[in-house]
Parts: C-alpha cells; sequence; structure tokens
C-alpha cells in the first residue's frame, strides 16, 4: 500500500486523508499542534448556514479510521528519490512515501502591529479569533458582561501595504457578519456596527446573510475605514471614522471593539517549499503549477497542495480542493495524471 505524507492536520489534510483511505493508500498525517481541525477546530459556528464547526471537525475525523496521525510532528527534512520522497519526521519517524500533499494552511496577521486600533493596549479590542474562543467558553474578561455597543472592523492586516498585505483575505466580511449576528442574538438590546472598505460577499448564499444582518438583526453597516481607536475614562474603547458614502465624520463609543485580522501565509511554508524545491508565490503563498486548472498541483513531482497554503480559501473551497487533491495524487500514482 503506498504512503501519502499529508503535511498538515487541518480540514484540508483530514478530508484528503479521508478520500485517499478510500482509494486505497496509507495517508499519514503530520500536523505541528497537538489537536487536528487547524483554525477551524478553534471557530464556534461556520457560514452561511451556521453549522457548528465542531460537527465538521467530527465528521471529518470519522473517517480516518486506517490513517496514521502524528500530532505535535513537523517535517524536519524530505529528500527526493527516483520514485517518491525519503522523509524524516521530527518525531523520530522515517518514511518513504509516494507522495506528499502540502496543506499546511495559514496563520492569522497579528493585530498588534496595527499599532491605531490600540489591540494589546485597551482591555476592550480583541480579535475575530478571540470572540471565537469567547464563543466556545474559554473565559475572557475583555468581552464585557453586559455589551450595549459592538464595532467590528474589517480588512485588519489585509489589503494594506503598510501591512505588507495587499490581498483580500476572502472570508472576513462574512466572518464578521457571522460574528455580528451571533453577538446580536447573545445580546439583543446590543447596537452593533460593522466598518468595511468594501463587502465582498461572493458565495452561495452569503448576499442573503448580509441583507438578513440588516434586516432581521438591525446590524449597521459603515463604509470607511477606522482611522483612530483610544479608550475613554470609563474603560470604553472610542472609534473615529469616516463614512464614505455619506461624506461625514463618525465617532463612536463601544463597550467591545472586534478586529477582523486577516489570513497570511503559514511562516513554515518557506521552509518546507525548500525542501522539495517547490516554488513560492510573490504573496508568500505556496504557488501552483497555474491557478486555473492545476491549482492543487506544485512544479514538482509528486508534491501537491490543497487548501490554504496557497492562498485565502473558504471552508466549502478547502474541503473541495482537499477531495480535488486527492483525486490528483491517485491519477499521478496511477501514470494517468
Amino acid at each position: 500500500m503506498d504512503k501519502v505524507l499529508i503535511i498538515g492536520g487541518g480540514i484540508a489534510g483530514m478530508e484528503a486523508a479521508g478520500q485517499l483511505l478510500k482509494l486505497g493508500y496509507e495517508p499519514v498525517i503530520a500536523e505541528k499542534e497537538d489537536h487536528l481541525g487547524g483554525h477551524v477546530a478553534g471557530w464556534h459556528k461556520l457560514f452561511p448556514d451556521m453549522m457548528d464547526a465542531s460537527a465538521l471537525i467530527e465528521q471529518l475525523a470519522s473517517k480516518l479510521d486506517g490513517a496514521t496521525v502524528y500530532l505535535r510532528t513537523r517535517v524536519a527534512y524530505m529528500n527526493r528519490l527516483k520514485d517518491g520522497y525519503s522523509v524524516m519526521l521530527s518525531n523520530g519517524t522515517g518514511l518513504v512515501c509516494r507522495a506528499v500533499l502540502i496543506a499546511s494552511g495559514f496563520r492569522l496577521f497579528d493585530a498588534a502591529k496595527k499599532e491605531e486600533y490600540g489591540y494589546g493596549v485597551y482591555d476592550h479590542v480583541i480579535t475575530n479569533s478571540d470572540l471565537e474562543a469567547w464563543f466556545n467558553g474559554v473565559e475572557d474578561f475583555r468581552v464585557p458582561e453586559n455589551p450595549r455597543h459592538i464595532a467590528f472592523v474589517h480588512c485588519v492586516g489585509s489589503r494594506d501595504l503598510k501591512a505588507g498585505n495587499p490581498q483580500c483575505s476572502k472570508v472576513c466580511c462574512m466572518t464578521a457578519i457571522k460574528q455580528a449576528i451571533e453577538m446580536k442574538e447573545k445580546f439583543p438590546d446590543a447596537e452593533i456596527w460593522c466598518f468595511y472598505m468594501d463587502l465582498r460577499l461572493f458565495g452561495k448564499k452569503y448576499e442573503d446573510f448580509y441583507i438578513n444582518a440588516q434586516r432581521d438583526h438591525g446590524i449597521h453597516f459603515v463604509r470607511g475605514r477606522v482611522s483612530e481607536v483610544g479608550e475613554d475614562i470609563d474603560g470604553r474603547v472610542v472609534l473615529k471614522a469616516e463614512d464614505t458614502l455619506a461624506g461625514t465624520q463618525v465617532k463612536l463609543k463601544a463597550d467591545l471593539l472586534v478586529l477582523m485580522a486577516g489570513m497570511l501565509c503559514n511562516e513554515d511554508t518557506a521552509t518546507i517549499a525548500s525542501m522539495v524545491r517547490a516554488a513560492v508565490d510573490s504573496d508568500g503563498f505556496m504557488r501552483s503549477r497555474d491557478n486555473i486548472y492545476r491549482i492543487n498541483e506544485s512544479n514538482r513531482p509528486g508534491i501537491f497542495f490543497a487548501g490554504a497554503c496557497t492562498g485565502t480559501k473558504t471552508v466549502p473551497e478547502t474541503v473541495a480542493e482537499a477531495r480535488a487533491a486527492a483525486l490528483d495524487i491517485h491519477n499521478y500514482l496511477s501514470g494517468n495524471d
């Protein structure tokens, strides 16, 4: 039975492993964290259907019987063989595999680098990731007991040349809307504002989701960047922004400010790429063979991609790419590519 190494045990790696098992291969997952599921494992609900993220992780995990999973494990090195790769893992395990699937995912922008927003300075400024943890029951004093005014700032570290990331993170708009709805459901009397550059709602049912946020939940949307964040004597967050549609200045006091931190390439992308001489794109993500027809293929034989290692992705895109990558690997190993 041919072994296939999967670097990363997020939803892309998990789905690909499940598909490869069905196709008769032996997937070996090397996951650097102490759990499977990646970022999604820390999320509460998934847009647009508000599915429990834990339900997706459980569904993917149920299909891994027969796969070898190493947690807290990285790839130490890989060498190209005549017909595959020799791999040494950080836990001391060595293996020879016919193909490698890189599903190393992404990291979130460090919101503290945008000093004007006060993350890490003001108590009631948090990130989208922090809020998801709070939804999942992680206690955090920065979420007030009964917030009456809540603000969300989109594109924190995305579409931002000064932050070194001109790319759109693709999921931030919908994540902000989802989280705003969840907060409104928890705190029905709260007034909630979303400050955005442009709303990019391209997926199935995404526009409906946005309309429902306004119509059914009364969430306010303001087109304009927040230019300044401070704190008043009572510990409330003070925001200054420009409403570019109305052409007016906006000053708002909020009990909670949520920063939508964008997606960046993982810090170990370059290291993994250098091991197999795979190409890295100008944005730091892995470079696909092309961006239209061979998105799951690298420029190296036997090296494949799935999910956010090649760029920002939604959950449905990630799962679909993982299934496609498993089929690409099967065709490659069968000599049908």
